[in-house]
């Protein structure tokens, strides 16, 4: 059975039950609460709770679904990013019963041997919730042994809410020879923010199947990379020699999900949706170089890809010169970050032949610099060490990169919630993404100033300042536009002293023992009587409440998108890092 001739058995089953056919919504979500549509029932979370639905009280979909929190898995035999979700849904209309009866009818009709198959869980309970004891006794009386209706606790079969608070409820799962297949979440309670249920005035059916797990059993395939979803537009990728099959999956799973995100309207950042494309098609790229897979052919896949899911979604096909556009531009910009990359590794571990040499430096420090500057993957970092006959601990390397990463994680941490000094840079502890690219924006934001200051004269003095994920802004005096030239030398300057790892170190003292030292003060009347100061060696010494980059070479590159007038007097800079 074609994964087409699914979506139609499916659809048309539930449509003959008097379901709504609803189309996909967006992988971008009109609920703040969520990154990106991770199940079917998020666009009909206002009509569990009791809005009117424009469907009428029952609805069928497949809806596209986007989960990060399985990125690291992908690549065995059935971890997806990017996935499509059958499911039928009931805003108070029918529950438990038909909702069991009609999930075990349709798999009677399609999966062989069903009834050998197949086994299920339901909830047992919990001091806040009874057993369900409903869709125990709704599947004994469809013929299922007591042996094969398990009986599992909360972490698995009590699902909801998605996001911070929403409906919720007791779920029934149908697994087929072992593998979980079909969720039927009865949502009867209302969990709020503080986590307390509420039971609902109006009882909701949820249900969700996934296409591809689906479409793996019903096609006797053993991986879900075999089935016709990937098979056809992805052979090339799939057909690879055994330990190029990980990175072949990964790829495929990846171009998948970015072209998806892509046509509904995400773009590459460094927060939230937009990261993780980015981290999407910097993988895709990183893995086709190290199967040895030319970046044009990538692009050809792309295109088959779009075409041959176009069938389903049209605005892939309206969408695909944007989405092959975009693709190549942000080929080209992690291109030159991962030559550059490779350039520092080769410094510092170049090519031993012969006799392994065993690693005496801060392997740790290194692997987390590469990976944060250049967004090297650390399995990369580790392939490249073997290659030039480094020899190395793993367990060691490990426990160094976790040490580094929790030491980093702290550094952000520090400034949730606090207004950085002098620059009205706050962090939101939900948008701190793995770069911690706010941090360095704000390292480059000191050394842009002492830029100015030299290159324009030491008659700059700071007049504001903003910092996002995506970009630094800030304003100074001065009474002209700048030249090229002048914009030039300012770049130029500070990528000096980015490359020339200079370290950023931090002192407690007081207001007066700060200005004394020379340390740059334009908001006196803000500073406590004791106040932290930030100097980059000798370059860059400024008041401030942090927090920082430990080094100037974990930046990248620095680059001035705009120069513009702020007000009479003030001059307006904003910049980025590559």
């Amino acid at each position: 059975m074609t994964h087409q001739e699914i979506r139609e058995k499916f659809l048309n089953f539930f449509k003959e039950k008097e379901h709504a056919i609803v189309p996909s919504s967006s992988l971008i979500p009109t609920d703040s609460s969520v990154l990106l549509t991770t199940a079917g029932m998020q666009q009909f979370k206002p009509y569990f709770l009791g809005e009117k639905s424009p469907f009428g009280n029952r609805a069928v979909s497949i809806q596209k679904s986007f989960r990060t929190s399985d990125i690291e898995s992908v690549g065995d035999e059935s971890h997806l990013t990017f996935f499509e979700m059958l499911g039928n849904f009931s805003f108070g209309d029918y529950f438990k019963r038909e909702a069991i009866e009609w999930a075990n009818e349709f798999l009677k009709l399609v999966v062989k041997d069903y009834k050998n198959r197949m086994h299920v869980t339901v909830f047992e309970g919990n001091d806040n919730v009874p057993f369900d004891q409903e869709s125990y006794e709704i599947w004994k009386s469809l013929g299922v042994p007591e042996e094969k209706i398990l009986k599992r606790g909360r972490e698995d079969n009590f699902w909801g809410p998605t996001g911070n608070e929403g409906p919720c409820g007791p779920n029934t799962e149908i697994y087929i020879d072992g593998l979980e297949i079909w969720n039927l979440v009865f949502n009867e309670y209302f969990c709020s923010r503080d986590k307390k249920l509420i039971l609902l005035k109006q009882k909701g059916v949820d249900t969700g199947m996934g296409l591809e797990r689906l479409a793996m059993i019903l096609q006797a395939k053993e991986n879900i990379f075999e089935t016709d979803l990937f098979a056809a537009p992805f052979e090339i990728l799939l057909n690879r020699p055994e330990n190029q099959q990980r990175s072949g999956r990964i790829i495929a799973d990846h171009i998948r999900g970015s072209i998806f995100l892509l046509s509904d309207g995400v773009r590459s950042s460094n927060k939230e949706a937009g990261y993780v494309l980015r981290r999407l098609i910097r993988r895709i790229l990183v893995h086709a170089k190290k199967i040895f897979i030319p970046q044009e052919l990538i692009f050809d896949l792309i295109g088959k890809a779009i075409d041959f899911y176009s069938s389903v979604y049209e605005d892939l096909e309206k969408n695909k010169k944007l989405i092959l556009e975009f693709f190549k531009e942000e080929a080209d910009k992690f291109n030159l970050t991962l030559e550059k990359g490779l350039k520092e590794f080769d410094k510092r571990y170049p090519l031993k032949l012969g006799k392994r040499v065993q690693i005496e430096k801060k392997i740790g420090q290194d692997a987390f610099d590469l990976h944060q500057t250049y967004g090297f993957p650390l399995e990369l970092i580790k392939e490249l060490l073997n290659e030039r006959f480094y020899q190395f601990d793993e367990d060691e390397f490990k426990k160094k990169i976790e040490e580094e990463f929790k030491k980093h994680q702290e550094i952000s941490r520090a400034g949730v919630e606090k207004k950085f000094g002098g620059h009205g840079l706050s962090f939101d502890r939900d948008n701190l993404s793995p770069e911690f690219h706010n941090v360095k924006l704000h390292t480059a934001t000191h050394l842009l100033h002492q830029a100015l200051r030299q290159i324009l004269g030491t008659e700059v003095k700071q007049m504001g300042s903003d910092i996002t994920p995506e970009r630094l802004r800030f304003d100074f005096s001065f009474s002209r536009k700048l030249t090229e030239e002048e914009k030039r030398k300012v770049e130029d300057l500070v990528n000096q002293k980015i490359q020339e790892n200079l370290d950023v170190k931090k002192e407690e003292m007081s207001f007066e023992e700060a200005q004394k030292s020379g340390a740059l003060a334009f908001f006196k009347e803000k500073y406590p009587k004791q106040v932290s100061v930030y100097s980059i060696n000798g370059f860059s010494k400024e008041i401030c409440n942090g927090p920082h980059a430990e080094k100037t070479s974990l930046l990248g590159h620095f680059k001035i998108i705009k120069e513009e007038s702020s007000s009479a007097g003030v001059r307006r800079i904003r910049a980025i890092l590559e």
